[in-house]
């Protein structure tokens, strides 16, 4: 046992530098997987050290001849930033993922051949129809260890909960009975650690205390997006060394680096949209402190490891107070002091209701797609055409049905298994209810109700530890700036009153029209397109976000404050660098069931200001769910438009509604507007869903 501990010891001086001692808990869990071949469940806070204990187990394991081992993280970040680790220990690691495609036959060839002693793969890959029947069942084999990182995600209980990972149970089956298996969390409450104990069977679970001595917390409200941005102005090159601006939205993180850089500041955009070459030199530069700050969704999240990162700020709060300790946990695992600082909004609880809406499907949709399926194998795409589901919500029930035997990806899209599923709403409404709870929490730590910041974040992880840490606002008195200059505060408010973002023009059909009797398919010809749109801004917007979404939330006409914006944007996109191709001749609106007060106002106002005729409306006969796929929106627009008798065009037209979710009503107004002789169509709206 003295020589185990001892070699350990070497590998983590490799790993983490000659000063570095192991933790009890890390000892005990090596031991247990190494000596034991235990299965072991690992909770501990974020700088433990989690990892040292994967890459010495299996340093130890290989030494003894066991095989490779893999491990299942969920971010490629966390997979770049372990390989680098592994390597610093002499552990030849490699990665399969959907960014090296072209190196997989490589990579599978280096694993049968023993030269490879670390795997790491995505979740996702476990339910790629190649990788689970062909290299699945011989890595389940021959595996020496299986890591699970995250593993909250395994619990539908947890906040970041993700099907792909409960497929982990096949393949922990497949396992001989002697193969250790090492699941790993910073964020599991007592029911998530119970849940995932109970799915990896006997395990050994190691919990630590949750304290993060590093940090100090705080919470300042502000009265205004614009305000923040001036705070940011302001202070953000007081703060120490660099680190995360994390935003609820895309729109949100690309507004705010924009402005920020605009103030010269050097900051980087990092989302789930940032294409791959972006978000690896974006990561490089704030891990060589080339920039102050990424400003990230939570797409820079799990796994991203800088240990001497200073700072963590959220611009809005997240909805659960566990993932908000799992996000500020990135700052301050090797400095003596890191500061984390939220800044709500009243936009907040808007974003959290959009992404509640995306949960698990009602019953009755859940029983559509199964009957919609048979033994031919239907792609996602055809799919989508014949249920009312947008393609998210579809894609996540699929992977949860396929997970629970119902449905099973193969070849060419899904087939069912005609296995018997029941829809446990029991179950599901249980775990909404855990939802709203969390939301409450945080409403609670925004507050700022909740006394020593840290010591609430830790109760809510049931950390029997839990006490007051002394550090942050609500222990000592704030140790941040509350002012903001009135310079900051004017550039805010300005860069945040700017209007326009496009419309986007849709020029292909969506797929599988034909099946339910929609003679559409491919390029939607030219002479029936619309032309590139404009909005004032969008729903998520820091700006103009909430004045847009009180304006479609209620059936009122336009107001003068809205109505400001939109003369601004048409004027921006008659000069600007995107100028529409030709003014236009006219206004025709698309009357609304829900809010026509809205839009005839807008449509009349804007003829009155633009001098332009108001030439009628756009009848959509048929009731639309806001929550359909475009297949489905397309099926239920086709032969459902009714155009008054325009009489010819002098020009083009103006084509106005309230706000665009999927495009494809004005895409299809546009086209009944082209057929009926609009030589042009410009659609306009208040605002963009996204």
């Amino acid at each position: 046992m003295t020589s185990l501990r001892d070699t350990a010891s070497d590998v983590l001086h490799k790993l983490a530098g000659p000063s570095a001692s192991l933790r009890p808990d890390q000892w005990t869990a090596i031991d247990a997987l190494v000596s034991d071949r235990r299965r072991v469940l690992c909770v501990q806070k974020t700088g433990w050290g989690k990892s040292a204990v994967y890459f010495i187990a299996t340093a130890l394991l290989r030494a003894r001849g066991s095989g490779p081992t893999v491990i299942v993280s969920p971010l490629l970040a966390l997979m770049r930033n372990q390989v680098s680790a592994a390597e610093r220990a002499g552990i030849h690691a490699r990665t399969i993922n959907s960014a090296n495609l072209d190196e997989w036959d490589d990579i599978q060839a280096s694993v049968a051949a023993g030269s490879v002693d670390v795997l790491l793969i995505s979740p996702e890959r476990l339910n790629n129809p190649d990788f689970r029947d062909n290299v699945l069942p011989k890595l389940a084999s021959s595996v020496g260890l299986l890591v699970v990182d995250e593993a909250h995600c395994v619990s539908d209980w947890g906040h970041d909960f993700r099907p792909d990972y409960r497929r982990l149970r096949s393949l922990l089956a497949g396992l001989s009975p002697d193969t250790p298996v090492l699941a790993t969390t910073a964020t599991a409450n007592s029911r998530v650690t119970a849940d995932v104990a109970e799915q990896l069977g006997d395990a050994l679970v190691l919990r630590g205390a949750l304290d993060r001595e590093s940090l100090r917390l705080g919470v300042l409200r502000l009265p205004s997006p614009a305000h923040r941005l001036g705070w940011l102005a302001d202070h953000l090159g007081d703060l120490p060394g660099s680190g995360i601006i994390y935003t609820l939205t895309v729109a949100a993180a690309l507004d705010t680096a924009s402005f920020l850089r605009g103030r010269g500041i050097a900051v980087a955009a990092y989302s789930g949209q940032t294409d791959d070459a972006e978000r690896r030199a974006a990561e490089d530069d704030l891990l060589n402190n080339r920039i102050k700050a990424l400003v990230a969704t939570s797409a820079l999240g799990m796994g991203f490891d800088k240990p001497d990162l200073g700072f963590v700020i959220h611009l809005g709060a997240p909805a659960s107070p566990i993932a908000y300790y799992q996000q500020v946990g990135r700052a301050g695992r090797a400095v003596a002091s890191a500061d984390v600082l939220l800044l709500p909004g009243p936009e907040d609880e808007a974003i959290w209701r959009y992404f509640a809406s995306l949960a698990f499907p009602p019953a009755d949709q859940v029983f559509s797609v199964l009957s919609a399926l048979s033994d031919t194998p239907l792609s996602t795409p055809a799919l989508e055409a014949r249920v009312e589901l947008k393609r998210s919500r579809l894609e996540l029930m699929l992977k949860v049905l396929d997970v629970d035997g119902a449905v099973r990806r193969v070849r060419g899209g899904w087939v069912a298994t005609g296995v018997p599923w029941e829809h446990d709403s029991t179950r599901y409404a249980r775990i909404d209810a855990a939802r709203v709870a969390e939301q409450d929490s945080m409403r609670s730590y925004a507050r700022g109700s909740v006394g020593c910041r840290m010591e609430y974040l830790r109760r809510c992880l049931d950390d029997p530890g839990a006490a007051a840490c002394g550090r942050c606002d609500g222990c000592v008195s704030p140790w941040y700036p509350v002012d903001v200059s009135s310079a900051a505060l004017d550039v805010a408010s300005a860069h945040l009153g700017r209007t326009g973002v496009e419309i986007a023009a849709r020029k292909m059909w969506p797929t599988g029209l034909g099946a339910v009797g929609v003679p559409l398919s491919g390029r939607i010809p030219p002479g029936q397109q619309a032309a590139p749109g404009r909005a004032v801004g969008r729903l998520s917007d820091l700006g103009w976000g909430d004045r847009l979404r009180r304006a479609v939330n209620a059936d009122a006409p336009v107001s003068d404050e809205v109505f400001a914006g939109v003369v601004s944007a048409l004027a921006e996109w008659a000069r600007g660098a995107n100028a529409w191709p030709s003014r236009p001749s006219g206004v025709v609106f698309i009357a609304s069931r829900s809010r026509p007060s809205l839009v005839s106002s807008l449509a009349s106002r804007i003829g009155s200001v633009g001098r332009l005729p108001v030439l009628g409306s756009v009848e959509v006969m048929a009731p639309l769910a806001s929550s359909v796929n475009s297949a489905q929106r397309v099926r239920g627009l086709y032969d459902s438009i009714a155009l008054p008798a325009f009489g010819s065009f002098e020009g083009p037209v103006l084509l106005v509604d309230d706000y665009v979710d999927s495009g494809w009503t004005m895409a299809m107004c546009a086209r009944a507007l082209r057929q009926a002789g609009a030589p042009m169509v410009l659609p306009f709206a208040l605002a963009l869903s996204g």
